[in-house]
């Protein structure tokens, strides 16, 4: 059991009977009141979200979650089949996979972490970064040199991110997977 103060984004807690991942604390302290903490919060059965605030020394029972490395292997719709290094596979449903989906490719060579609960595959955590090839940019606007110039383009496994200007099709660029973000052409 861990107070509403020690628990940190990541953490993930047992709220109503079901395991909720923390993406967010905001802890307020008054001059005469106890300290709030609120708590931004994801199920990962049902893969909802919620905001719920809780006093400072609230007891919250914080669980810890098996993780495994995995690496892509292949699509049976609607499951995505993940492989261990001893050829154990796991399937874990489209939707449990959220943001991460935009970046799974077949043949990827990154690593991914295959996150359980009660022996099912329930998340998947892409790396901190990938490298994908641009497949469709917008061509670049002439002349507009005023700062940082973004333009919608689509990646290998079909996302859709804000890349700078320069990029074209046919670039290999480095995207942060935790924001979606363009961090350079490669």
């Amino acid at each position: 059991m861990k107070t509403a103060h020690e628990i940190r984004p990541g953490n993930v807690i047992m709220l109503d009977g079901s395991p909720w991942v923390v993406q967010k604390t905001e802890t307020t302290r008054s001059g005469r009141n106890a300290a709030i903490v609120k708590l931004k919060l994801k199920n990962l059965l049902l893969n909802s979200g919620t905001e719920t605030t809780f006093k400072g020394e609230d007891k919250l029972e914080d669980i810890v979650l098996d993780r495994l490395d995995c690496t892509y292997s292949y699509f049976a719709d609607p499951m995505y089949v993940f492989m261990d290094a001893e050829y154990n596979q796991y399937d874990v449903e489209a939707e449990n996979l959220g943001d991460a989906a935009n970046y799974i490719v077949d043949g990827m060579e990154e690593t991914c972490q295959v996150t359980f609960y009660d022996g099912k595959a329930i998340s998947v955590e892409m790396p901190t970064t990938v490298v994908r090839e641009v497949i469709y940019a917008e061509p670049s606007a002439r002349g507009d040199t005023s700062g940082k110039v973004m333009k919608p383009a689509t990646i290998t496994g079909g996302g859709k991110i804000n890349v700078a200007d320069f990029v074209k099709v046919g670039d290999k660029i480095e995207i942060d997977t935790r924001t979606g973000e363009f961090k350079k052409r490669v």
